[in-house]
């Protein structure tokens, strides 16, 4: 889940939530709410959170479970 892995993504990048905001241009609320599952990103912010991190989409939607994504 989204929420989780990109929790695990920040700390081992032991980057705040603040900083994090100003990376992918959103508010610090609006990933406070990422990461509490209250709301999920856009599929333009998904794209800015994977190109942030070098990372694909589906490493960080899917990644935690190691299930592959829906066909």
């Amino acid at each position: 889940m989204l929420k989780n892995r990109l929790k695990v993504i920040l700390a081992e990048r032991n980057m705040a939530h603040g900083d994090f905001a100003k990376a992918v241009n959103v508010s610090r609320n609006t990933v406070s709410m990422w990461v509490t599952g209250k709301s999920t990103p856009t599929l333009e912010d998904a794209f800015g959170i994977a190109e942030f991190f070098g990372v694909s989409i589906t490493d960080i939607w899917y990644k935690e479970t190691q299930k592959s994504p829906p066909q």
